[in-house]
């Protein structure tokens, strides 16, 4: 493939991260404090997208993988949902009603227009990973290509976080979805004209649903890697969510200080991409992940008893480095977990792969909530007053990195456990390789 629909196939995660980025990030400010939706209908209504974005996943990779047609059985679901999610995502801060006088009609309104985008998000974000592991077989060329994948993510996780307050502050909330919307159909086509697919495997006929899911669960390989990283996720999301509390109350730093800090963990993890990459070719996945571990656990042993910024951007500088490296070979680890699954099933069968993967990961968030809750409720913290309980500041430093560190810990445990590495590995590629034959899909 040329390295110019490699491009335009990456794209698609750009438009990926600035969609659900901005979404995530802003909607329920827009909606509670500038629409006047009550709090309590806001949090039902999220309850509600929780509840069907924990199940769209699994549905639509089963689905991805059980369709045939002669277009293939991903790039119809990506050419059928681009408009469609375009056309919501401007619709999401367009409500023509007010919670003022009209709260029913907007909350219904509000729980349409969330369902719809993740349910149109969805369909295009399982089919387009689930092509990446079809598209590229060698682990050079899988190194190359989600090395650009996860550039453009977390460029587009920045834009999203940055240009909506510049957008909206200037023009209005409507000119963020007018602005967005058509950046993100427009990547999302350009994505579209680099896949490609082998249509051997459209041919294929897939088991049923639970059939499809029990042989995934049964995969030996799949479990070390899923538990290890949900808890590594469950470690990331903790020290991001937990830093802007830690940079107010124990470095006594400004909002401006902390962006720069946040903006400098993207950006370290952007530039590290390219040497996990060549690390990756040199030792394998499995020693790069425990090696990612290992420096992510390093990085926060700072914050344990920081109290100047000196620690702390050491902590950053190692934190950002260890990120790139879970980020790029995420994907690589499930795709070897996937070729692995097509030597025993003779099926590929990415598609369930990543939507139970994504299911999985999803449980970082309540995870998250808990951990939150319970430190926050035992520590005497006070939304209302600036200077803080000692008993709090003790309860930021375990939520930012002592209970970051256990996670990263049993997930380095875990990861001893996972199976496809070494010879094990290179007997399952030759083994792929002559079913790939067989199949003319070589």
């Amino acid at each position: 493939m040329s390295f110019a629909r490699k491009l335009a196939y990456s794209m698609g995660s750009f438009a990926t991260a600035l969609s659900y980025q901005s979404f995530a990030t802003y909607l329920i400010f827009f909606y509670v404090d500038v629409m006047k939706l009550s709090p309590y209908l806001a949090a039902i209504g999220m309850l509600v997208f929780g509840l069907w974005n924990a199940v769209n996943d699994p549905v639509f990779g089963y689905l991805s993988d059980y369709t045939r047609t002669r277009w293939g059985r991903r790039r119809p679901y990506i050419a059928f949902g681009l408009l469609p999610l375009g056309l919501i995502y401007y619709l999401l801060w367009v409500p023509g009603f007010s919670g003022i006088n009209q709260t029913s009609q907007l909350f219904i309104y509000f729980v349409m227009v969330i369902c719809l985008f993740d349910t149109f998000y969805s369909m295009i974000a399982i089919n387009l990973v689930a092509l990446y592991p079809e598209m590229f077989i060698s682990l050079k060329e899988r190194a190359e290509v989600n090395s650009l994948r996860q550039s453009f993510w977390m460029l587009g996780i920045g834009l999203g976080m940055i240009f909506p307050p510049l957008i909206y502050a200037n023009w209005g909330w409507g000119w963020l979805g007018a602005i967005f919307a058509p950046v993100i159909t427009l990547c999302f086509l350009l994505a579209l004209w680099g896949c490609r697919e082998k249509m051997v495997y459209s041919q294929e006929r897939q088991p049923g649903f639970r059939e499809s899911f029990r042989a995934t669960l049964k995969n030996r390989a799949f479990w070390p890697f899923a538990g290890a990283n949900l808890l590594a996720q469950y470690a990331l999301t903790m020290v991001l969510a937990s830093f802007p509390f830690y940079a107010k109350y124990v470095l006594q730093s400004n909002n401006e200080q902390t962006v720069y800090f946040m903006a400098l963990v993207f950006l370290i993890a952007i530039f590290s991409l390219q040497i996990w990459r060549k690390m990756l070719l040199r030792l394998g996945a499995k020693n790069c992940w425990l090696a990612s571990l290992l420096v992510l656990a390093i990085a926060l042993l700072p914050l344990l008893y920081a109290r100047d910024f000196k620690l702390v951007l050491l902590s950053v500088f190692l934190f950002g480095f260890g990120t790139g490296g879970l980020i790029l070979l995420e994907d690589i680890l499930l795709s070897d977990i996937i070729d692995a699954d097509e030597t025993i099933t003779k099926k590929r069968r990415e598609g369930v792969y990543f939507g139970t993967n994504n299911f999985v990961n999803r449980l970082a968030i309540p995870l998250e909530a808990v951990s939150f809750g319970c430190v926050f409720l035992l520590t005497g913290y006070n939304r209302f007053i600036y200077s803080q309980p000692r008993e709090f500041i003790y309860g930021l430093r375990l939520l930012i990195a002592g209970l970051p560190l256990v996670a990263l810990i049993l997930a380095f445990v875990l990861v001893c456990f996972y199976p496809l590495f070494g010879r094990s590995l290179e007997e399952m590629k030759l083994k792929l390789s002559e079913i790939h034959r067989q199949k003319g899909a070589s």
